[in-house]
C-alpha cells in the first residue's frame, strides 16, 4: 500500500503528527485504539471518515517505522 494517499503529516495540525488524509485524526490514536482492544469494525463505526483501508495503514506504517527503528545505521 502506498502510505502516503492514505497518511499525511502538515505543519500545525496535530503538531505535527501523521494523519490520515482530510482529517485530524492521528495514526498513533487509531495505534493507541487497537493496542486498548477495539477492533477495526468498532474504529470504523466511532470514526466514520475512516475505514478498515485506514486502520490496516496504521498497522503497517507502525511495522515500517519499527523496521527502521530495528535496523542499525
Amino acid at each position: 500500500m502506498d502510505l502516503t494517499s492514505v497518511i499525511e503529516t502538515r505543519p500545525g495540525v496535530r503538531s505535527g503528527k501523521p494523519c490520515f488524509v482530510g482529517t485530524r485524526i492521528a495514526v498513533y490514536d487509531v495505534l493507541d485504539y487497537l493496542a486498548s482492544g477495539m477492533n477495526i469494525d468498532e474504529i470504523v463505526a466511532d470514526f466514520p471518515e475512516l475505514t478498515a483501508e485506514h486502520v490496516r495503514a496504521a498497522i503497517e506504517f507502525a511495522a515500517m517505522r519499527e523496521r527502521r527503528l530495528a535496523t542499525p545505521a
